[in-house]
């Protein structure tokens, strides 16, 4: 699975996030070993459009994530934002470019300090680049407030803990809002909330993607939330690239193993569903610290042979838009699947 190459991406002029061959290492303290967290990941995203990443927890989604936003600066690579390589900015530049992309982070609690007021959160940004006169802030974030749902006469003088995990999550979007940013990258924004709640959170979005013309990067692994929100789709595992493809092509048609794994475990809202499991993918997820060789999905794949091991795949288009790495992808899951219900 996990591989490399850029065959994927599109017309460099038109996107406005464009990545290539990202990568992201973290030492292990003194042992002279790196998490390789982020190895060769290319990626593109077309102005207005919303990318869904998705993978299993510890598959270096967020880590991707921050890279973008340089949070810290990656190990290798080029990100490219809106016609600007980011990663050969300094910090006095990296820092006015700074308004033009904002992140919504995984927790909606701990992102937002408990000691401040949530009227003093919203309006930080803005005191801090000075952004017009003092009433005009305060309306700003005023505007924002109610464009969350929320009431800026009850939200503005009450602190975060006053707040309930939705409302937070309601709070940090205004907050990264209020500069005007052309881009969003949204890290599990869901993932702690209620279902109900959830899909306030979505709608949400949506709205805010509409109403500001937001290019958006949706980072989550939970696939169904992702098909519901996003553009275009990119599957992950252990720092490496799978697959990228259209919600309705890779949901219905998924090329690579790894894929139609996590697809096959989304659970069915019907007690008499039968239960499939997919053979072979079984155990944990490898060390980022020694990765196997090759490709990386080797180890749990029902598919692997010896090429595997010894060749690591490249991105190639398999579909109309729709493109995998992997030496031995899948070329009818509907007929796997039907295998696959019949088996068990």
């Amino acid at each position: 699975m996990a591989g490399t190459g850029t065959a994927h991406l599109r017309n460099e002029g038109k996107a406005i996030l464009r990545v290539e061959n990202l990568v992201q290492e973290f030492p292990v303290g003194r042992t002279g070993l790196k998490v390789h967290a982020v190895s060769g990941i290319s990626i593109d995203i077309l102005e207005g459009e919303t990318l869904g990443l998705v993978g299993e927890s510890g598959c270096g989604k967020s880590t991707t994530g921050r890279a973008m936003m340089q949070l810290p600066r990656p190990t290798g690579g080029s990100v490219k934002f809106d016609g600007t390589e980011m990663t050969t900015l300094s910090d006095r530049e990296l820092r006015r470019m700074r308004p033009k992309f904002q992140m919504i982070f995984q927790d909606p609690i701990s992102s937002l300090n408990p000691r401040r007021k949530v009227g003093e959160i919203v309006a930080e940004p803005l005191n801090i680049w000075k952004e017009g006169a003092k009433d005009s802030r305060l309306a700003k974030v005023e505007e924002m407030l109610d464009t969350v749902g929320l009431d800026p006469a009850v939200a503005m003088d009450k602190r975060p803990h006053q707040f309930s995990g939705g409302q937070c999550q309601r709070i940090s979007i205004a907050r990264s809002l209020v500069m005007d940013p052309k881009m969003l990258i949204c890290d599990e924004p869901v993932s702690a909330l209620d279902v109900s709640v959830q899909a306030q959170i979505l709608n949400l979005l949506e709205d805010m993607k509409e109403r500001y013309g937001l290019t958006m990067v949706f980072i989550s692994h939970d696939l169904a939330v992702v098909k519901n929100v996003s553009d275009r789709v990119a599957v992950m595992y252990l720092g490496k690239l799978c697959e990228v493809a259209d919600p309705d092509d890779l949901y219905s048609n998924p090329a690579h193993p790894y894929t139609y794994a996590l697809l096959s475990a989304i659970p069915i809202p019907d007690p008499d569903a039968e239960i499939k499991v997919v053979e072979g993918l079984e155990g944990e997820l490898p060390s980022p610290i020694h990765p196997p060789s090759g490709c990386r999905f080797r180890t749990r794949c029902p598919r692997a042979e010896d090429r595997c091991a010894a060749e690591e795949p490249e991105i190639r288009q398999v579909g109309d838009g729709h493109f995998v790495a992997c030496h031995f992808p899948i070329e009818n899951p509907v007929e796997i699947r039907a295998k696959v219900g019949a088996e068990n």
